[in-house]
């Protein structure tokens, strides 16, 4: 509950402004939010995982505005008050692009009934949280709350992944799945990849046939973003041209994959924004 008594002096300083008092400040905000949302018919693509979802949100972010001006989380605001707060900014933008993240179970049940997304991504189940939601099937159960609001949302998976490729093949039937992947057989498949320590270069094959990529940035695991964010453009019908431009020039947050190189010619990776037990091993 909300309940502040606001002192006469306090008014004074905002008598031209209109005060709405209310019981409880974080369900007035969903309200508020939800309205706002009921009032744009835009694409909204939501994204959560274990690991990747700031860097994957980015990516998409940036494949998407290359045709549609695009909202996006800024940050790491991907949770119940940074979410809202988001979508409070929208204004004439034309897409938006929204981060998931959760501790428990509901967290995102909420969010996605704010949000209410077209397109949801899932990139991956590893073990952040576990400590909390017990084991990882617990944990794709939590992130699966995610196709709770919309009726019939686009699922985009990341295929690699164990559960979620076993989540695929027992509801690639009743759901509208599309998948990315380097190892299964999937809708939008890696090939001759190309690792290097400041790029990656690969080959995707799609329905529409072959496309090549460049990532600015180094790992396997980048890959598989830059092929999540192809997966969600090809939903929306932007041109290959503008895919690879958008992939060729995102910009991570910072403090991810920030490579900086001292005096001794020693050269520091910087990771350390938020970084999960799967993210650092996948720069190992």
């Amino acid at each position: 509950m909300s309940d502040i008594e606001i002192k006469k002096q306090e008014l004074e300083k905002y008598k031209n402004k209109q005060i709405i008092r209310v019981k409880d400040t974080l369900e007035a905000l969903y309200v508020i939010a939800r309205l706002k949302r009921s009032f744009y018919k835009i694409p909204v693509i939501a994204i959560t995982g274990s690991v990747g979802k700031t860097s994957t949100k980015d990516i998409i972010a940036n494949v998407v505005s290359q045709k549609y001006k695009t909202l996006k989380t800024m940050g790491n605001n991907n949770n119940n008050i940074g979410l809202p707060f988001t979508i409070l900014k929208l204004q004439d933008e034309e897409a938006m692009v929204l981060e998931m993240g959760m501790n428990h179970f509901g967290e995102i049940s909420l969010l996605t009934s704010i949000a209410k997304p077209d397109i949801c991504v899932i990139t991956n189940i590893g073990t952040s949280h576990i400590g909390n939601l017990g084991s990882r099937e617990n944990i794709l159960k939590a992130k699966l709350e995610i196709l709770e609001g919309n009726k019939n949302p686009t699922v985009i998976i990341n295929n690699d992944n164990d559960l979620l490729h076993q989540w695929y093949e027992e509801n690639k039937n009743e759901k509208n799945i599309i998948t990315y992947g380097i190892q299964n057989l999937s809708d939008n498949k890696a090939s001759n990849i190309k690792l290097e320590n400041d790029k990656s270069q690969f080959t995707c094959l799609t329905k529409d046939g072959k496309i090549k990529i460049t990532v600015p940035v180094g790992g396997e695991h980048f890959v598989l973003n830059a092929l999540c964010a192809l997966t969600v453009a090809k939903t929306l019908k932007i041109e290959n041209e503008k895919i690879i431009k958008g992939i060729e020039t995102f910009e991570l947050t910072k403090k991810r994959m920030d490579i900086v190189e001292l005096d001794n010619k020693v050269k520091v990776i910087n990771d350390a924004y938020n970084a999960s037990l799967e993210s650092m091993r996948s720069k190992s």
